[in-house]
């Protein structure tokens, strides 16, 4: 009998996955075991060679992971997309960030800034950089440590605007969604799932991500604001 497989993740898709393990077992799949913690370190522990059966990362992450050998070729599926969303402390003035001149504004308004250090951080300091306005918020923006939601740094205080995917924002306290960025800036991650080469091709591994991958659990992907990477 086995111990069941091991999956390593970001946290963006730490709540779906839980679902997920759990709908897995309910099908009579064996035990699925999920450690979420943050991308980058979620990243260096498989490329450490850390024995883990699947990883889902940001898509890219997981390209970068096979180049370096350390997934199984043509293991990888991607499973879900999400936008990046927009939040303020609980309480605090809603601004207008429906179009790109309301978000810019709220942006250039904000006396501190909250990104994440993965794939969605990136693209607001390019964003920023193309509206010319690094130089005026690099002072204010406030980077989450890797595995901190952006909403904790709402919630206690630490920022008056935040941005980071949808999923890791909707289940937090102390926060208030305003919605996700406005048409022609949508910021979109696609998190993709593959076998880790130091799990070795476990045959029970492949029926898993078929079940994630599929119309089945498309109920689940929306409850935690995302969509199937099918749509």
């Amino acid at each position: 009998m086995t111990a069941g497989l091991r999956v390593i993740s970001s946290m963006a898709t730490r709540a779906l996955l839980a679902d997920l393990a759990a709908d897995w077992s309910a099908q009579g799949g064996e035990p699925v075991q999920v450690e979420s913690v943050g991308g980058v370190d979620a990243a260096r522990r498989v490329a450490a060679g850390e024995t883990f059966d699947v990883v889902v990362l940001a898509s890219d992450a997981i390209d970068r992971l096979l180049a370096a050998g350390r997934l199984v070729a043509g293991s990888k599926v991607d499973l879900v997309r999400c936008d990046v969303a927009i939040a303020v402390p609980d309480g605090a003035p809603h601004p207008s960030v429906d179009d790109e001149a309301g978000l810019r504004a709220a942006v250039s308004a904000a006396s501190r800034i909250a990104l994440s250090t993965g794939p969605s951080g990136t693209a607001l300091v390019k964003l920023f950089e193309r509206w010319g306005l690094a130089d005026t918020v690099r002072d204010r923006l406030v980077q989450a440590p890797p595995g901190v939601p952006v909403g904790r740094l709402l919630a206690q205080g630490e920022a008056d605007l935040g941005f980071q995917q949808l999923s890791e924002l909707l289940s937090l306290s102390g926060i208030a969604v305003l919605g996700t960025m406005p048409v022609g800036l949508e910021i979109v991650t696609t998190f993709s799932a593959a076998c880790c080469a130091a799990g070795g091709e476990r045959a029970d591994v492949q029926p898993l991500l078929a079940r994630w991958r599929s119309a089945a659990t498309d109920e689940m992907k929306h409850r935690h604001g995302m969509i199937d990477a099918r749509a």
